[in-house]
């Protein structure tokens, strides 16, 4: 097991007040099984909500290094995101000026393409089917190519088909 990550954090964006902390021992874990490494975890900001007598990983959404949205996750997948909030895409900051970028599935996909060496990476923020806007992804004469890297059943290659639609066949590998 790693030493805490981060520090607690007060975050407020539309009117909303959150309160994010370290990740407990048991959430550490959780990331260490799935080889997800306490410096991927620090550079993406994940920390923890506790709600009740629960604990939820939290996947801070940033834009321009500032905070439009926050989506949580049990570790048996239930999910819920802040209301009110932008639906951006995770990771938006990290493509920025990159000519090829990679858009997975979800945050823990996005999580472990960064641990494959992949930084030019983001999710969509609601998995498949996506209701997300594509006008924050680089324009064509940045992102020259697109990497889908959904999952195979019939939710991800609807989110892929989708994508690939509002986006331009041309510009995906």
């Amino acid at each position: 097991m790693f030493a805490a990550v981060f520090l607690a954090c007060l975050c407020r964006f539309g009117g909303i007040l959150i309160v994010l902390s370290n990740l407990e021992l048991a959430l550490q874990g959780y990331f260490a099984e799935r080889l997800i490494s306490r410096q991927t975890l620090q550079r993406n900001t994940v920390m923890q909500k506790r709600v009740g007598d629960q604990i939820f990983i939290a996947f801070p959404y940033r834009r321009n290094g500032v905070l439009v949205s926050c989506k949580y996750r049990d570790i048996n997948k239930k999910f819920w995101q802040e209301r009110d909030t932008e639906k951006i895409f995770y990771g938006l900051d990290d493509i920025k000026g990159e000519s090829d970028i990679i858009i997975v599935e979800g945050e823990m996909d996005k999580l472990a393409m960064e641990e494959a060496g992949f930084r030019n990476c983001v999710s969509v923020p609601d998995g498949a089917p996506p209701s997300v806007s594509t006008k924050d992804l680089p324009s064509e004469e940045q992102a020259s190519r697109i990497i889908l890297a959904t999952d195979g059943d019939p939710p991800g290659q609807a989110l892929a088909e989708e994508l690939a639609r509002r986006l331009g066949r041309e510009r995906f590998a």
